[in-house]
């Protein structure tokens, strides 16, 4: 599972809080945690008969889901949706290929996996779900198997909560926040107590999520630390390791040293590569890469039978609640938290990009780190090594260390191993803090971030329930809990999948209401005749030449735009619409932003805004108004995203003319939108028609 997530030093605590989510998430991981910590028995027991009853209703509930999951991201991709980009339509991607793929790459890495590749399987191998185990067919599946844990399934999930998120807040403008999502299904009502439900459900499912990468890490390092440096395995030094973790999280936040945490996150892929490569050169090479090649052939025609197999006629419960129900709900836990990162790297891509770069990428790495240690490990087991088989399978903190031991340099290779595993125990602990610090707040905007404080607070709550969890039945009783809260953000994922859906097929309806009204757009448009008509294509040029200021853009939003607007409201009012004029600050230039907004319907608002936007002077730039290195631009937004083009220097004429544009192509995309639903309601339709699915 990942332990990455990114902030690039920008502002925080300048958003509020969501009262709900915070003191309901709080109050709801704070109550468990101190549950824990007073009646541990009582605790797991609870927690037990919880994944029992789960796994027996619901087992077939997480395959489906995930599976689900899967179709239709990659239904995104593929289909024409997948042009659709992340943020407007004329922005550019924020990091270059190679760039943005080292940041997917990264994103794969996690202690976990140096948990799970040696660990897992090994298990497989001696505890197969079917069939008898410590034969050849056990070993082909004990890597595809932990191949298919961490395969693209899982990165699907990740996928989908990072489209939509970057969607939504990028392209809309609305908070970078799960709520978002279900903007289409429910409106305005993300806003209130629905919104705040889902954002709730996201928090506790990722505290338990990232509980668990901490709960795997301090008995890892634990025991890397026992090898290295003779200290005891026990509760004291478990509490030491999360101690540290709240500790440099606690400085991050205070400090604001993102920026290192995220160097030294990508420092962690080169070590773990280096880790990687020292055991594929010191083992078998060619048998590794034999093994490999042979992994890779078998996770692909294996692949459509694992996905959807419930081993429904002997079903191996104990095995399916520790790895593959396991798996899916800590996938699911960890969505919010990783979509949020891959979100941010990702604005100005296509839907079409996102998706095969999240599903491919990430997976090159971890299929081939787990391959090869896992391959190293089985080859050792089957070689006659049981002792090590069995404390792997037993013991699976000492599996990763176990292995390091049966080459040369085996110091320098474990004191890398736990170098590597601090780093990314840390990062998470960090990056953990800052994501559910978002989620429980209202930013002004998607790359601000939550006051230190917050960060703070959800870092030594993260830090307390993990102890809690350790206390009730270590890595076991965080695996338990995570199948448990997994479970109702599941159903959240399902409703994120239609919000997403409803708004790609409405913006589909938009661009053809465009096509359809352009015409009339067009014939709209007056032009002088003669002499004085000359000053119109002057002043065409003159405009796109001139790189304006500040003072530019307030004399043009005062003197041009809110006169516009408001002839445009008084004629509306006088036609009987409830027309009335916007106003505020851009978060972005701190300049006024102007607008109108006029109901053309019971649930639907047109709105148009002037939102301006200060970006650097281009280097091109011959003729500029501003003495300074930036200039302002008046970009047209609706109410389904900025436009992307700018209007400073228009005259009123211009603008009113751009207003009617839009509201003409607006009333269009309604007229359509009732057409289709009028023809989906007539008995002859067809349910294969393409218009039937039309949002409501």
């Amino acid at each position: 599972m990942t332990e990455q997530a990114a902030s690039d030093d920008h502002p925080a605590g300048s958003g509020t809080l969501k009262p709900v989510v915070f003191f309901g998430s709080a109050a709801l991981i704070l109550s468990l945690s101190l549950w824990a910590i007073i009646s541990p028995s009582g605790a797991e027991k609870a927690i037990g008969v919880a994944v029992d009853r789960i796994s027996s209703w619901f087992g077939w509930y997480y395959f489906l889901a995930a599976t689900l999951v899967l179709v239709f991201v990659v239904y995104i991709g593929v289909s024409k949706y997948g042009t659709v980009k992340l943020g407007p339509k004329h922005y550019k991607p924020d990091y270059g290929l190679f760039a943005w793929a080292a940041m997917l790459f990264a994103a794969g890495i996690g202690i976990d996996l140096m948990f799970f590749s040696v660990a897992g399987p090994v298990s497989h191998y001696l505890a197969p779900p079917e069939g008898s185990p410590e034969t050849v067919e056990a070993a082909r599946q004990a890597v595809v198997w932990t191949l298919f844990h961490y395969g693209i399934t899982g990165w699907a999930m990740y996928a989908l909560m990072g489209m939509v998120l970057g969607y939504f807040a990028f392209r809309y403008r609305l908070p970078l926040a799960i709520r978002s999502a279900l903007y289409p299904v429910i409106g305005r009502r993300i806003h209130g107590r629905i919104g705040d439900t889902v954002d709730l459900a996201a928090i506790i499912g990722t505290v338990f999520g990232i509980s668990v990468s901490l709960g795997i890490g301090v008995v890892q390092l634990n025991y890397g630390l026992k090898v290295l440096f003779g200290v005891p395995e026990g509760l004291p030094a478990q509490i030491g390791l999360i101690v540290v973790a709240v500790v440099m999280a606690t400085v991050s936040a205070v400090s604001g040293v993102d920026k290192g945490i995220r160097r030294l996150s990508q420092l962690n892929v080169l070590l773990a590569v280096l880790l990687m490569l020292f055991v594929l050169v010191v083992g078998e090479p060619f048998r590794l890469l034999n093994a490999l090649v042979q992994n890779i052939g078998d996770y692909i025609s294996g692949f459509p039978s694992m996905t959807l197999n419930t081993f429904a006629y002997d079903q191996p419960t104990e095995w399916l609640n520790a790895w593959t129900l396991f798996f899916w709900a800590w996938w699911i836990a960890w969505a919010p938290f990783v979509g949020l990162f891959l979100a941010r790297i990702s604005r100005g891509r296509t839907l079409r990009q996102f998706v095969a770069a999240t599903l491919i990428v990430p997976f090159l790495f971890t299929g081939l780190f787990l391959s090869i240690l896992g391959n190293s490990a089985l080859f050792l087991v089957r070689d006659g090594n049981t002792e090590f088989g069995r404390t792997a399978m037993d013991s699976p903190e000492q599996a990763f260390y176990g292995l390091l031991e049966q080459y040369p340099g085996a110091t320098f290779s474990a004191g890398l191993a736990t170098f590597v595993g601090l780093l990314l125990y840390v990062t998470s602990a960090d990056s953990g803090a800052l994501v559910m610090g978002n989620l429980s707040s209202d930013l002004p905007t998607p790359v601000t971030d939550a006051a230190p404080w917050l960060r703070i607070f959800w870092a030594v709550a993260t830090g307390l329930l993990t102890l809690a969890m350790l206390l009730v039945g270590g890595v076991q009783a965080l695996t338990d809990a995570t199948i448990i809260m997994g479970l109702p953000f599941s159903v959240v994922m399902f409703l994120i999948m239609i919000g997403l859906y409803l708004a790609l097929r409405t913006e589909r309806m938009r661009e053809e209401a465009l096509a359809t009204s352009l015409p009339a757009s067009l014939s709209g448009r007056t032009t002088q005749q003669g002499p004085p008509g000359t000053r119109n294509w002057r002043r065409r040029l003159a405009r796109a030449t001139t790189f304006p200021g500040r003072r530019a853009a307030l004399r043009f939003l005062d003197g041009v735009c809110r006169p516009a607007f408001q002839d445009v409201v008084e004629e509306l009012r006088e036609q009987g619409t409830s027309a009335e004029l916007l106003e505020g600050e851009s978060e972005e230039s701190a300049l006024p932003h102007v607008g109108l907004q006029a109901p053309t319907g019971p649930s639907d608002v047109f709105v148009y805004r002037i939102w301006p936007v200060e970006l650097p002077t281009p280097g091109f730039a011959t003729r500029s108004v501003s003495t300074h290195d930036s200039y302002v631009r008046c970009e047209v937004q609706l109410a389904e995203g900025n436009q992307g083009y700018d209007v400073m220097g228009y005259t009123r004429e211009q603008l009113i003319a751009d207003v009617l544009d839009h509201y003409e192509r607006h009333l269009e995309f309604l007229r359509l939108h009732h057409e289709a639903a009028a023809r989906s309601a007539l008995p002859d339709h067809r349910p294969d028609d393409p218009e039937a699915h039309l949002p409501e």
